[in-house]
């Protein structure tokens, strides 16, 4: 995930904090989240699957 959307979802966060967000901006952030956590989750999967058990 690049930068600017990671940037993004920081923005929506912090706008959800103080002013509250549209039904389009939460749909937006939801989807963000989705894909962000999609991202960590194969990085943590190509890690366990990197690893080796020696004896």
């Amino acid at each position: 995930m690049d930068k600017n959307k990671i940037a993004r979802i920081n923005e929506l966060a912090q706008k959800s904090k103080t002013t509250g967000l549209t039904d389009a901006e939460k749909a937006e952030q939801k989807e963000l989240r989705e894909e962000y956590l999609a991202g960590i989750r194969r990085s943590f999967r190509a890690q366990l699957d990197n690893i080796e058990i020696v004896d």
